[in-house]
C-alpha cells in the first residue's frame, strides 16, 4: 500500500570455516585490547581498531592505509536495548577486517572503528557525529536505533559532506526528519543512505497477526510523543489512514510524554473503548510500567503488537510471565535464510556466535549493525577507496546481499532508502535452554510476498 503523506496525495565469498575461527577469536581480541565504548566526554577511538591495523599488517593481505569509520549508537539511556550487542559486533568486525582488509583501487585498507554513545539523546547524537567528522576525521559514519539517533547523525553528515549509512528507523520518519518528503521521491539527500522497513510494512504484518485472532477490530494506540509516535498516529498519513480502509478503528487517547510513570488515563480509555487490540511503539521502560499497570487495572486485550519495547530479550525478562504471547515486528532473526556478503556467516551462525561469546540471547539489531559494515565495505570497494564523494555516489545504486537480506538502493521507495523484509513474532516460553522466552515467527506472509521465505515457528495465539 502506498503511504499518503503530503497535500492529500498518495504518495560472496563462502569461507565459513575461516570466518567462524575469526569470530571465535573476538573474545580474546577484545580482552587483550580492553576495548570499550567512549565515555561521557566523547573520548576517541577504540583500542581494538589499532590492534586490527597491527594484525592486518602481520597478515597475508597487509593493509597499506586505513579507513576510519565512525559509529553512533545508544549504549546508555532508555534506548540502550538497541545498542546492547553493538560492542560485540564492532569487536567481530575489527577482527574480520584485521585479517581481511578492504581491497579497493589497488590498495589494501585496514579499518579503524570509532564508537560514540548517543546516551539516547538526539542532541548528543548530533554532537558526537560532528566530533567524529570534524575532530576525528572519519571517512564514513554509521548509526542505528530510532529517529532520535539516526536523524541527527544523518543531518550532521549532510551538513559536513560525509557519507552516512543508517538503519533501524522506519524510513518515513527518517526521510521526514531530514526535511524530505516521503511522498515525493524526486528530491533526495546528498550524503545519507538508509535501510529499514516502513509504516506500510509494519501495518501489513500487524494486520496479518490481528486477523488470526477473533476481535472487534478496535485498536488501542499506545504511542509516545516522539518522531515514531507522531508519524505512526498521523490521521492523514499514518496508521489511521492505512488501517481504516481495512475495517479497523484506531483509538488514540493522545501521545504521552516520554518517561510517564502513571498510565491510568490511557488504560481507562482503552477499557472504555473495549480496544481488543493493543498497538504501539514505545521505549522499553515505558511499556514495562504500562503493561504491569494495565494488568493491575484489568485491561486485557486479546492481542498486543508493540514496537521498540519488546523487541529485546532484556525487556521481556523484566516482564516475566506478563510477556507471554506479546507480539512485535521481527526485522531479523537467526531463522532468516540469509548470509553475510562480507563474512559468509549465515544468520543462524552469526546469532550463535553472539550467544557463545557473550552468554546473551540474540537480538534484532545485531543483523542490522553487521549489515551496515557490509554496506560500508561494499561502498568503499565500489568507490575505489575512501573518497567521500565516491562513496556517496556508489551508494546511489548500491546492492548488497546482506545478513538482513538483499539491500537495493536502486529500487527505492526513496532515492536514499533500501527497504528490508519484515515478519511478525510472539514471545513464547522456551522449552529448555538458557533463556526463559523465545521470539517465535508467527507471520511471514508479507516477507514472502517481497521475496524472502522465512520459516514459521508457530501460529498466532491470543494473550492469556
Amino acid at each position: 500500500m502506498d503511504l499518503v503523506w503530503v497535500n492529500g496525495e498518495h504518495m560472496r565469498i563462502p569461507q565459513t570455516m575461516r570466518v567462524v575461527a575469526a569470530v571465535a577469536t573476538v573474545g580474546l581480541l577484545a580482552s587483550a585490547c580492553g576495548q570499550s565504548l567512549d565515555s561521557a566526554d566523547s573520548a576517541g577511538s577504540t583500542a581494538a581498531s589499532a590492534a586490527a591495523s597491527t594484525a592486518a599488517s602481520a597478515a597475508g593481505g597487509a593493509a597499506t592505509d586505513t579507513i576510519k569509520v565512525g559509529f553512533v549508537t545508544p549504549i546508555t539511556g532508555p534506548l540502550a536495548a538497541f545498542g546492547e550487542g553493538d560492542q560485540w559486533v564492532v569487536d567481530s568486525m575489527s577482527a574480520w577486517f584485521a585479517e581481511h582488509p578492504i581491497q579497493a583501487g589497488g590498495k589494501s585498507y585496514g579499518v579503524e572503528i570509532l564508537l560514540k554513545d548517543s546516551q539516547s539523546d538526539p542532541k548528543r547524537a548530533g554532537e558526537v557525529a560532528g566530533e567524529l567528522i570534524n575532530t576525528d576525521g572519519v571517512d564514513v559514519v554509521l548509526s542505528h536505533a530510532t529517529p532520535e539517533t539516526t536523524v541527527p547523525v544523518a543531518a550532521q553528515c549532510e551538513a559536513n559532506a560525509t557519507p552516512c549509512i543508517t538503519a533501524d528507523t522506519p524510513w518515513q520518519p527518517w526521510v521526514a526528519g531530514l526535511g524530505g518528503n516521503p511522498g515525493d521521491p524526486s528530491k533526495g539527500f546528498n550524503w545519507s543512505y538508509h535501510f529499514f522497513w516502513g509504516l506500510e510494512d509494519m501495518a501489513a504484518v500487524y494486520m496479518d497477526m490481528w486477523n488470526q485472532i477473533d476481535t472487534n477490530k478496535k485498536v488501542g494506540a499506545f504511542y509516545a510523543n516522539d518522531a515514531d509516535g507522531q508519524a505512526f498516529t498521523d490521521v492523514a498519513h499514518g496508521f489511521p489512514a492505512i488501517l481504516g480502509p481495512e475495517g479497523y478503528t484506531f483509538d488514540n487517547p493522545g501521545l504521552y510524554p516520554l518517561g510517564t510513570q502513571d498510565f491510568s488515563s490511557q488504560i481507562s480509555a482503552f477499557k472504555s473503548n473495549d480496544d481488543q487490540i493493543l498497538d504501539g511503539i514505545v521505549v522499553p521502560p515505558d511499556f514495562i510500567n504500562f503493561w504491569k499497570q494495565a494488568k493491575q487495572q484489568g485491561y486485557n486485550p486479546k492481542i498486543a503488537t508493540i514496537g521498540k519495547a519488546i523487541e529485546f530479550p532484556s525487556a521481556v525478562a523484566a516482564l516475566g510471565d506478563l510477556a507471554l504471547n506479546l507480539g512485535t515486528e521481527v526485522w531479523w532473526a537467526p531463522s532468516y535464510p540469509t548470509t553475510s556478503s562480507l563474512t559468509g556467516l549465515s544468520s543462524a551462525d552469526f546469532a550463535k556466535a553472539y550467544t557463545d561469546e557473550t552468554g546473551k540471547q540474540w537480538n534484532m539489531p545485531l543483523g542490522f549493525v553487521e549489515s551496515m559494515f557490509e554496506t560500508m565495505a561494499a561502498a568503499v570497494t565500489a568507490a575505489g577507496g575512501p573518497d567521500k564523494q565516491g562513496i556517496a555516489d556508489a551508494m546511489k545504486t548500491m546492492k548488497v546481499d546482506a545478513l538482513v537480506g538483499t539491500l537495493d538502493w536502486g529500487k527505492g521507495p526513496f532515492p536514499n532508502v533500501a527497504k528490508t523484509y519484515l515478519t511478525g513474532g510472539q514471545w513464547r516460553k522456551a522449552e529448555g535452554g538458557a533463556f526463559p522466552y523465545d521470539l517465535v515467527i508467527v507471520s511471514n506472509a508479507h516477507a514472502k510476498e517481497l521475496g524472502l521465505d522465512v520459516p514459521m515457528g508457530g501460529k498466532v495465539e491470543p494473550l492469556p
